[in-house]
């Protein structure tokens, strides 16, 4: 008689331990997502693997709620790969911490306007190793002057944001809210960083309620149209799908208004966005056939080539994702080649896209571009 198999723990997809930690704590589904903020179908979605859990912090408050390690639920199987160390990370959050009184300037105020402008056009560039060493220095520079400052801030929170660093990222989102002190426009773009932030944190509800409140009070439409993005994806990240739809929708209308080429809130808002965004949020809502149906065509709009490197790169890299979740690692394998010829940072310094990459060279043999990427990014496949 065969004795039957011991399943491995760490051969069990990550929901599927969710959901068996979670019975265990006498816990139902609504009650778990009801102590995560989250909804009782994202919790479904999560522990039948229709959604995936690939950000560490969230990971971490599951495993808060379980009362465990997070460790026990991503196994002591190879964890997921790393960026390089950026150690202008440290140097961003040590002026951050920083509350007495700034060194005084030292250039005009022109010259500090110049200075944010590169430091907007290097992040649409994706050059985050840069911007590090940058921001420290930039922070002190516009110190004086408010709109500067609120824009310096909301460049630190999306590097650190792209960078895996929410909770730094939200903190300096909400120092460029404070700083903008309620004018209407400033308050509104400073807003954006908080709703990016807040996602990146998983607090898709707090993101959708601050998006909204903001919207309501910008005087600018393309602002308005980027809140709408933002609280669109809160929405789909929470599982609110008619509410993801219909602020999409509202953000499209929008769009369709606007002419202008110029960018002065570099918020980067038109109908290229918006298609993007409604990749994004069909992913987030986990019909993973409509988002690649979604990147397909954005990829191919007369807008696309019009979006900064950065937001075209980051979206590939979400496409990424999306194609893996349908098991077609060639395509999630040059999406991410397409992204890393875009913008390379935003491969080779972002901890999701070096755990994707490493995910399409773990799952069979890749194609040649590929896992030349994979050892320049210092990845290399595990038997």
């Amino acid at each position: 008689m065969n004795r039957p198999h011991r399943r491995d723990h760490n051969s069990v997809p990550i929901g599927r331990r969710v959901a068996e930690l979670r019975a265990r704590r006498g816990m139902s589904q609504q009650a778990f997502a009801d102590r995560l903020g989250k909804s009782k179908s994202w919790v479904d979605k999560i522990e039948r693997g229709v959604r995936k859990l690939d950000r560490y912090s969230v990971i971490r408050e599951i495993a808060d709620v379980l009362r465990l390690d997070p460790e026990l639920l991503l196994g002591p199987r190879q964890p997921p790969p790393t960026a390089p160390s950026l150690d202008g990370v440290d140097g961003v959050r040590a002026a951050l911490a920083r509350y007495d009184a700034r060194s005084q300037r030292t250039v005009t105020a022109d010259q500090a306007r110049r200075q944010v402008a590169y430091a907007w056009m290097a992040y649409q560039h994706a050059r985050y190793p840069h911007l590090l060493d940058a921001l420290p220095a930039l922070l002190d520079t516009t110190h004086g002057t408010r709109s500067l400052l609120v824009s310096t801030y909301r460049i630190a929170a999306a590097v650190l944001v792209k960078l895996d660093h929410a909770d730094l990222a939200w903190l300096a989102a909400d120092r460029a809210v404070t700083t903008a002190a309620g004018g209407p426009t400033l308050t509104a773009t400073a807003t954006t960083a908080v709703g990016q932030a807040l996602r990146a944190l998983g607090h898709h509800h707090l993101a959708l309620t601050a998006a909204l409140s903001a919207a309501d009070t910008a005087d600018d439409d393309t602002v308005r149209g980027t809140l709408f993005l933002q609280a669109s994806l809160a929405a789909a990240g929470s599982g609110d799908c008619r509410n993801a739809h219909d602020l999409l929708d509202h953000a499209a209308a929008l769009a369709d208004r606007h002419t202008r080429d110029t960018d002065p809130h570099h918020i980067g808002f038109g109908p290229a966005a918006v298609q993007s965004a409604r990749f994004l949020a069909a992913h987030h809502l986990g019909d993973t056939i409509e988002a690649i149906h979604r990147h397909e065509h954005a990829i191919r709009s007369d807008g696309w080539r019009r979006l900064p490197p950065e937001h075209r790169a980051a979206h590939l890299i979400d496409a990424a994702h999306a194609y893996l979740d349908t098991g077609d690692s060639i395509r999630a394998g040059q999406a991410l080649l397409d992204s890393d010829r875009i913008a390379p940072a935003e491969v080779r310094s972002r901890p999701v896209a070096r755990t994707l990459l490493a995910q399409v060279i773990q799952g069979g043999p890749a194609a040649a571009g590929v896992a030349r990427l994979a050892t320049i990014v210092g990845l290399t496949r595990q038997p």
